[in-house]
């Protein structure tokens, strides 16, 4: 099979190709359980049959909201579209009011959850839905469990029906609907066809590192987003064996155990491992805490293809050897790359990392893309340190007037579920707008400079772009969050979350007599002396009128359960400017 046109060919693709014995990966009490191509399919298959039995008709929905990424979810995902119906992945963090809108919206009549946490949220809004069956991956009291679909679809006879259902799916045939986390508002669902997520995946895969031999994926970035669920797809494609991480949390620990090649990050996530591994070093003494520093400094100054020439080469080697291999190690020692999506990484991470030979490969889309638009790869000349990359094959990118982003192809999505209007409004002929403004350089490289919606003017007509401020005071490490604010008030300012958990230690390494609550810091004077001074870094970077001339802490973590943050950790800024509204009325009215 080369003609792959349907999500659910890739994992036939990979049997014929590959046949792998760990195809998918999960850890079950302290144990990874791996199951082949072949199982993965023959499970797929069962609950297809199942789910015809249950009256599962073409264009039927069905959810699935999962705390963690695992195997039961690939299965489900393959055994919905191979029978004409429609996967329908919802965020585990939202609201239980947000499970029953996305529920009732996307007419779902079937839904599978992970765990318990997930299901009493489910329970709390299923009278008020569609829903006929809720069944759940762990084994809950009072829940039917998954398996009892392989029991109901174990007699095989009605699997020339599934066949049949599979050879009636066609590429443009809708495939997802994903229902956007949204900064503002209700969520939007995302009509997504299965031709634009195969083209999407097949034109990205050349974006990747070489996946051929025996490789190794760790997955841990919600496989509810488009971003992580293209890459199961790419690394099913590759035949690269996917191991799904416990938690966030325990991603150190598990691409130590694993060893992978390659996985997915999101910046927050590499500025917290870097964070992490800054504030060890405060703990060496002597010439290694100086080896450290400097291997550092010179990360600071890496640039690509050697342009630095072959002194700093060799210094980089010896830093390589006594330092960043430390680093490597504690993730794993094997990664060839790492994808960066979701929202900018810092310039200096970026040169550290790949100094360290951990290479950070940024990409770019939106849900409405399927998602990718461009990837880097520091192959062939693909990678610039400020970019996303170029297009991939058969993306169009082009800067409208006003800088905007529009993206034109076979990734672009269907539409907004039910609504023809919101549809209408992003879209100029084939192009969609992003919402996103960039500039494409002269080599085809685009940069990102902001949101369209952000840009805001203050009261004497200057015009600020909060994300340019925000991502240069990001690089603190004093600063965990911060949101600049200031439309048509008389100057910009800054709500700003401290990085409590550095700032403790920094209080404990300098002996300051500061209490170690968040409010206590939040409201300590020598806590918004250190923190002015980041501030007054980073305008020295920017125009009079751009500069933050105020700020304020606040005393508490912005955080996706306290809403402040969507699922994939955008700011909410309405939400958030609600929530501290004191605070900003301290900087413009006191």
């Amino acid at each position: 099979m080369t003609d792959i046109k349907r999500l659910f060919d890739f994992p036939y693709y990979q049997l014929e190709t590959f046949n792998l014995e760990k195809a998918l990966v999960t850890k079950y009490n302290g144990e990874w359980q791996a199951i082949s191509t072949q199982e993965y399919l023959d499970k797929a298959n069962a609950v297809s049959r199942a789910l015809l039995k249950l009256g599962i008709n073409k264009n039927d929905k069905i959810a699935v909201i999962s705390s963690t990424n695992r195997t039961e979810w690939n299965i489900m995902d393959i055994a919905v579209l191979q029978v004409g119906a429609q996967n329908i992945p919802i965020y585990p963090t939202i609201s239980a009011e947000d499970y029953e809108y996305v529920l009732n919206h996307s007419e779902a009549i079937y839904c599978f959850v992970s765990d318990e946490e997930v299901l009493d949220k489910v329970n709390k809004v299923k009278n008020n839905t569609q829903l006929k069956e809720v069944y759940s991956f762990d084994h809950i009291e009072g829940c039917k469990h998954y398996s009892e679909l392989f029991d109901l679809g174990k007699d095989e006879s009605n699997q020339n029906e599934v066949e049949a259902r599979k050879d009636n799916v066609q590429p443009g045939d809708l495939a997802t609907i994903i229902y956007t986390s949204g900064t503002t508002g209700r969520p939007k669902g995302v009509m997504l066809s299965h031709h634009n997520i195969t083209s999407n995946v097949l034109d990205a895969t050349p974006r990747c590192p070489d996946l051929t031999g025996e490789t190794k994926a760790l997955s841990f970035l919600p496989i509810c987003h488009i971003f992580e669920r293209v890459l199961i797809y790419i690394y099913q494609y590759s035949g690269t064996t996917i191991y799904f991480a416990e938690s966030i949390e325990k991603i150190g620990d598990n691409a130590r155990e694993i060893n992978p090649n390659m996985m997915s990050v999101v910046p927050r996530l590499l500025e917290k491992v870097f964070d992490k591994i800054m504030a060890k070093a405060e703990d060496l003494s002597g010439i290694k805490k100086g080896l450290f520093y400097w291997a550092v400094s010179l990360g600071e100054k890496w640039e690509p293809y050697g342009k630095n020439g072959w002194w700093y080469g060799f210094k980089l080697s010896i830093a390589r050897k006594l330092i960043f291999s430390k680093w490597q190690a504690a993730l794993g020692g094997n990664l060839r790359a790492m994808v960066s999506g979701s929202a900018a990484l810092q310039p200096r991470l970026s040169r550290i990392f790949c100094a360290a030979d951990m290479p950070v490969m940024q990409g770019y889309g939106l849900t409405e893309t399927s998602p990718v638009v461009s990837v880097e790869k520091y192959e062939g000349q693909l990678f610039r340190i400020g970019s996303v990359g170029k297009p991939i094959d058969n993306v169009e990118v082009k800067i409208a007037e006003d800088g905007e982003i529009l993206i034109k192809g076979p990734n672009v999505m269907q539409g907004y579920f039910k609504d023809e209007e919101k549809t209408a409004s992003v879209m100029t002929g084939d192009y969609f707008h992003t919402g996103d403004k960039g500039m494409l350089d002269e080599d085809g490289f685009l940069k990102i400079t902001g949101r369209k919606k952000e840009m805001f003017k203050t009261s004497g007509g200057k015009y600020v772009i909060p994300t340019l401020l925000e991502n240069e005071l990001k690089q603190s490490r004093f600063i965990e969050q911060i949101m600049v604010v200031g439309e048509g008030e008389k100057m910009p300012a800054a709500l700003i979350q401290p990085n409590f958990e550095f700032i403790k230690d920094w209080i404990d390494r300098k002996e300051k007599n500061i209490g170690n609550s968040e409010s206590e810091i939040a409201n300590s004077e020598v806590v918004q002396k250190r923190i002015q001074k980041e501030v007054d870094k980073c305008n020295a970077h920017f125009g009079k009128w751009e500069q933050i001339k105020r700020f304020e802490l606040t005393p508490e973590i912005w955080s996706i359960d306290g809403g402040h943050l969507t699922p994939t950790m955008k700011m909410k800024r309405d939400i958030i400017k609600q929530k501290f509204i004191a605070l900003y009325e301290k900087i413009y009215r006191a």
